[in-house]
């Protein structure tokens, strides 16, 4: 990576037919996306998304709820290698946890802040290293998609329509312009596609 490049900010997240990231029943509602994280189009999208990041950026929920679930992965011999080699991934890179709430780092390598998502990335393009992924963390997407700040989406778009819930593209987002990169269409209908911000 040169001195003039400053690093690329990507983000992943899996959504329905309807652009929703989670059911009517709220967070937890992921019955439209979970059947489809473990198909071979979304385990080959999971291992595109980290081999070129170098740091981790989640919400506080996304922390928590893999810290529950990531290490064990890490450590099963009888995994899937593409999961386990995205959960060693996690385990052993540098991340950045936003929350009001934490006191403390759930994980190790782990930093919690308190700021404005868009202030606290923009500091972390102007180091040096590879790729800032923000990993499935939806209201951090929301926050750097507000202010132009995402190089690029890996999208994994499920072929249900939730009806309700939660999208992450709201109204009042700034207009913007996107490149097709990647794209893959799984035998359930699933497709993973990577678009990169044209600037």
């Amino acid at each position: 990576m040169s001195d003039t490049t400053s690093r690329r900010v990507t983000a992943n997240l899996g959504l329905t037919l309807d652009g929703r990231y989670n059911g009517p029943g709220g967070p937890g509602d992921l019955g439209a996306i979970v059947p489809y994280a473990t198909t071979e189009v979304a385990r080959e999208h999971l291992t595109r998304i980290w081999e070129t990041a170098t740091t981790a950026v989640l919400g506080r929920r996304n922390a928590e709820g893999f810290l529950g679930y990531w290490p064990t992965v890490a450590a099963d011999q009888n995994a899937d290698p593409r999961d386990r080699g995205y959960a060693k991934w996690l385990v052993d890179v540098e991340k950045v946890v936003f929350s009001t709430t934490l006191t403390e780092a759930p994980w190790d390598r782990t930093r919690v802040v308190n700021a404005p998502a868009a202030e606290v990335v923009a500091a972390l393009k102007a180091t040096d290293g590879g790729d800032i992924l923000v990993n499935s963390s939806p209201s951090v997407i929301k926050a750097l998609l507000a202010a132009d700040l995402l190089d690029r989406l890996y999208l994994m778009v499920c072929p249900e329509i939730a009806g309700g819930g939660q999208r992450l593209f709201d109204d009042g987002l700034p207009a913007s312009k996107w490149v097709l990169a990647h794209h893959e269409t799984g035998t359930s209908g699933e497709t993973a596609m990577v678009y990169d911000r044209a600037r």
